[in-house]
């Protein structure tokens, strides 16, 4: 299913926050050093760059990253650093990898005021079970189905709120996108 990146990018400018929760790309199989050393593949580094330019596009870019700790996260975020450049405050964060729901949670809630956009970068099924929660409950129904479906690698969900990051709870923003990367192709 296409999405208007435009609409998207119009309806993110009437929010005063905008939360992007982003699964990293796309990794190689288990291997001996242990999933926490799992790193990209040759296409997850590239979907890494796309959706970059793409979040770039829609001019979602963050001005605050907190990123797993686990390699593949690393790794995704750093290809996505080519395209945002210095400007984000990124946090490299363990509990993001064993942490849970609530790492995400708490990532949200320690981002100071002066933020507008946020991205954390994990894991599945922590980031669409995460992203089921945050949303808010006028969110549409088809964007929430596509959450209980789990999020592909490197995909991306847009949230927008009025309210600053520290006071989110449960159901706090509303729901605005899932994107994929077959969304951002050109």
């Amino acid at each position: 299913m296409a999405q208007s990146l435009k609409n998207i990018a119009k309806t993110a400018d009437r929010y005063r926050y905008v939360l992007l929760v982003m699964r990293h790309a796309k990794t190689e199989p288990a291997n001996l050093a242990g999933d926490r050393a799992r790193e990209l593949t040759d296409k997850g580094r590239k979907q890494a760059k796309n959706v970059a330019r793409g979040i770039q596009s829609l001019r979602l870019v963050p001005d605050r990253i907190a990123c797993s700790g686990a390699v593949r996260a690393q790794q995704t975020l750093d290809r996505m650093l080519k395209v945002f450049g210095d400007g984000p405050q990124v946090d490299y964060r363990q509990s993001l990898y064993e942490g849970g729901v609530q790492a995400v949670f708490d990532e949200i809630a320690r981002t100071p005021d002066k933020y507008h956009k946020l991205m954390v970068v994990g894991h599945e099924p922590t980031v669409s079970i995460a992203s089921e929660w945050i949303a808010s409950e006028c969110s549409g129904q088809s964007v929430l189905d596509r959450l209980q479906l789990g999020l592909s690698p490197a995909s991306v969900v847009v949230f927008g709120s009025d309210k600053p990051f520290s006071s989110w709870q449960v159901h706090a923003a509303d729901l605005l996108a899932v994107l994929n990367p077959k969304d951002f192709s050109d």
